[in-house]
């Protein structure tokens, strides 16, 4: 099978495509990414020589119609995804998660191609804190940001095209990801990586919100099992029943790298922050069989610090940019 991966520098795009390399041999793969600051190449030099890469825009139509002509399936990952940028400066998340999906559709529909659409919890909004509830397949969207609003966008292109179209289609939306090759603007991998640079991890606010890890290992897993049985026009969440707010992840990572546990602090909350994420993977669970191997975040967190404490190499030059972007921001 002939798979073009889009945003496969990106954080779980290229651990996509690593997966892909050991589990299915057989794939041909082609990549696409327009190396912005949270694309990098590095993240795919395990298989530089077994993959074909591209750079350049999903936005770009001539580009997208050429490479999707040329594979069997899109694989679409590329996505702007930080919520501190899309409140800082919207149009990046306008132009690649709306247009390039646009461009995407339109030439799966004019090559008659499949299209895999990776989307995130985010565009159903928030839960209360002691909502017993979690999102599942028909709840209704409701986003809060600019960069969940234009994935939510995204989403009903999607289903739109499924429709009016009968494109060959399935949609996924996951939980927050975490594990090895994460920007260090994200909230695990700053904590991480300041701490392994001795500065003490922030913590927005009083650390009350909860979100619903899931270790990139077993999202890439789950995406594999819904392009091989999943059923053509529907949508899936994938969640590994990871609930934890963010001052226990924080406890949690100190822990592991032995700091005491209050060695951290409170910065300004972030606008519109959403308060709780929790999926309901058992649609995907009953379909395919997929099960999370990290059960466990314990084990998830402590394999994701040592690979980047052995990587350094690959996130200290966007370190002090970062970091930057976040003081000037007041976070």
């Amino acid at each position: 099978m002939k798979v073009l991966v889009t945003g496969a520098a990106g954080f779980i795009g290229s651990n996509f495509v690593l997966r892909v390399r050991e589990t299915r041999p057989d794939w041909e793969i082609t990549v696409i990414d327009a190396l912005t600051y949270a694309g990098n190449r590095a993240s795919l030099a395990a298989v530089e020589n077994e993959i074909t890469f591209v750079e350049g825009s999903i936005a770009d139509a001539e580009l997208v119609d050429r490479l999707v002509s040329a594979n069997d399936i899109v694989v679409h990952f590329a996505a702007e995804s930080h919520n501190d940028n899309s409140l800082d400066n919207p149009w990046p998340f306008m132009e690649s998660n709306i247009i390039g999906t646009y461009r995407l559709l339109e030439a799966v529909r004019k090559h008659d191609k499949r299209i895999h659409h990776i989307s995130t919890d985010e565009v159903y909004g928030d839960l209360e804190l002691d909502d017993p509830n979690r999102f599942t397949e028909t709840t209704p969207l409701n986003p809060s940001s600019p960069y969940s609003a234009s994935k939510a966008s995204a989403d009903l292109l999607v289903r739109a095209w499924i429709r009016s179209f009968k494109i060959n289609a399935t949609l996924s939306n996951c939980s927050n990801n975490y594990g090895p090759r994460q920007h260090v603007e994200k909230f695990i991998p700053r904590q991480i990586t300041g701490i392994l640079d001795g500065v003490k991890p922030k913590l927005y606010g009083a650390g009350a919100n909860v979100r619903d890890w899931i270790h990139v290992d077993d999202h890439n897993d789950a995406v594999v099992a819904i392009i091989e049985q999943g059923r053509l026009g529907e949508t899936y969440l994938i969640g590994a029943d990871g609930e934890q707010n963010n001052r226990e992840i924080i406890a949690l990572i100190l822990e592991l790298m032995g700091k005491p546990a209050d060695w951290f602090e409170h910065v300004n909350d972030r606008p519109g922050h959403d308060l709780r994420y929790a999926i309901d993977s058992s649609k995907l669970r009953a379909e395919t069989g997929w099960r999370p191997q990290y059960q466990d975040i314990r084990s998830g967190l402590r394999q994701t610090i040592d690979w980047y404490a052995a990587n350094r190499d690959w996130w200290e030059a966007s370190k002090a940019a970062t970091e930057a972007v976040y003081t000037r921001l007041g976070r």
